[in-house]
C-alpha cells in the first residue's frame, strides 16, 4: 500500500519521518518545482527589459496582423 502526504509543514516533517522509521516504513521525498528555472530566468529578464523601456508598444490590430 502507498500513502502520499501533501503540503507537510517543514516543522512536522521530522516527526513524521521518525515515526515512519520506527514503524519500518520507507520514506521517499519528492520536492516538486513547478517551473523550469531557465524559463523563470527568461521571464524575469523580459520583465526587467520592459521596465527599462526596451519593449515595443503594439495595437491589437498590429498584433492580429503579426499572428496571421
Amino acid at each position: 500500500m502507498e500513502v502520499l502526504l501533501k503540503n507537510v509543514k517543514k516543522k512536522d516533517f521530522p516527526v513524521l519521518k521518525s515515526l515512519a522509521k520506527s514503524l519500518g516504513f520507507e520514506i521517499v521525498e519528492k520536492i516538486e518545482k513547478p517551473y523550469n528555472p531557465e524559463f523563470v530566468k527568461e521571464i524575469l529578464e523580459a520583465a526587467k527589459e520592459v521596465r527599462e523601456g526596451k519593449g515595443i508598444r503594439m495595437t491589437m490590430e498590429e498584433l492580429k496582423e503579426l499572428c496571421k
